[in-house]
């Protein structure tokens, strides 16, 4: 019997160890951060425990919950929204929540996962439904907004405060999306035509300033080069009637230099007519006069009076000139006549192409009328030059 009691009492004793030790366990509370812990005392709401090591009563005090103080972020799945112009898109959203309120977001609502996502699919509904599909397309921030003012005016009392609301993706049906691929490929092809536009615009401009500026140029460079060119041309005829005037030619050389020129007058494939001027005459009597023939006589025409133009003879008395051109006057008219001849030749061939018959007129003054005269003597030397003035 005293063995029984022992035994009994060692049972009790080891009873009371365990239920201190329970009861030591269940009492003493460690909370880590970012965590609260909700103590109910005998069902009731005793308080939330925050991070640290906390002591509780045994088998009165009991944690009803923990909650998670840290920000969470819940992504809900495609939602079907229907726009106000009748289309349906489907809307994926993403909140961003955070529990300030432990004790609220236990006994105010049952689960705030799933609160909030009802409340965010009926709100998405409200703000899209008042939109058309462009305006749900391009206003991402003014529907974020929205649906963060009621989420969080909502779920306030929830002891959540919902941080952020962002739209994931929208996705309108695919034949919309063929019909806006469409549109994007026609206004980004406007806009390329546009610009292609603008550009040979600028092209054609530049081009037409540059061709105004290369004329302007090249005028301004054909005036310079013709007064150039008339300058030079103003200072050599102003040279050459000094060099005359300091020389003063006689109608001698100034006819028997014409007749050299009129072989040249003369000659040409295109030529068909030869017009015979009227001081061709003049010229041949000044020859004949400066070789010993007197003016009158037949076959020598007589000279005009004046000088080669028409005008007066110079008074102004020549400088001395050193020895002549021509050494033997015979050979010099003998050349005169030949010259003459070829040109006759010419002329009669000339007006025997152009269809009109030969008119004996025009050959006179150019054939003598009788026997030419012999050629005059040899005159005397000139004198020699006079001695320069010192």
């Amino acid at each position: 019997m005293e063995s029984f009691g022992q035994v009994l009492l060692y049972l009790i004793i080891a009873l009371v160890v365990i239920v201190g030790i329970v009861a030591v366990i269940r009492a003493v509370r460690i909370v880590p951060q970012s965590v609260a812990l909700v103590v109910e005392r005998l069902g009731r709401y005793s308080k939330t425990l925050d991070p640290g090591l906390h002591v509780l009563v045994p088998f009165v005090d009991r944690v009803r919950a923990g909650v998670d103080l840290r920000e969470q972020v819940v992504s809900f799945p495609p939602q079907p929204v229907i726009t106000s112009d009748n289309l349906v898109v489907e809307i994926d959203t993403v909140i961003y929540f955070q529990v300030t309120d432990a004790k609220s977001a236990v006994y105010e609502i049952a689960n705030y996962i799933t609160a909030i996502e009802q409340l965010t699919v009926t709100t998405l509904r409200n703000v899209i439904g008042a939109m058309d599909l462009e305006q749900t397309l391009t206003s991402r921030d003014q529907i974020n907004g929205q649906l963060r003012g009621v989420l969080d005016e909502a779920t306030g009392r929830w002891g959540i405060r919902v941080n952020r609301v962002e739209l994931k993706s929208i996705e309108p049906p695919p034949s919309i999306q063929g019909a806006m691929e469409q549109q994007m490929r026609a206004e980004r092809d406007r806009r390329a035509a546009i610009l292609t536009a603008e550009g040979v615009k600028q092209s054609a401009i530049l081009t037409a300033e540059g061709e105004k500026q290369s004329q302007i140029l090249r005028a301004e460079g054909d005036a310079q080069s013709q007064i150039l060119r008339a300058e030079g041309e103003s200072r050599a005829i102003v040279q050459v009637f000094d060099a005359i005037h300091r020389g003063d030619a006689d109608p001698k050389l100034l006819a028997y230099q014409y007749l050299q020129m009129l072989p040249q007058i003369a000659n040409g494939t295109s030529n068909t007519t030869w017009v015979i001027p009227t001081e061709f005459t003049a010229a041949l009597g000044n020859i004949a006069k400066g070789f010993g023939g007197t003016p009158g006589e037949p076959g020598i025409p007589t000279p005009p009076a004046g000088g080669p133009s028409g005008g007066p003879r110079p008074t102004t008395p020549a400088p001395v000139i050193g020895q002549p051109v021509l050494q033997d006057p015979g050979e010099a008219l003998a050349e005169a006549q030949r010259q003459a001849e070829a040109a006759t030749a010419d002329a009669t061939s000339a007006g025997s192409r152009s269809g009109e018959p030969f008119d004996p007129r025009h050959d006179r003054g150019q054939q003598p009328g009788g026997p030419t005269p012999p050629p005059p003597a040899p005159s005397a030397p000139p004198a020699p030059p006079a001695p320069p003035v010192g």
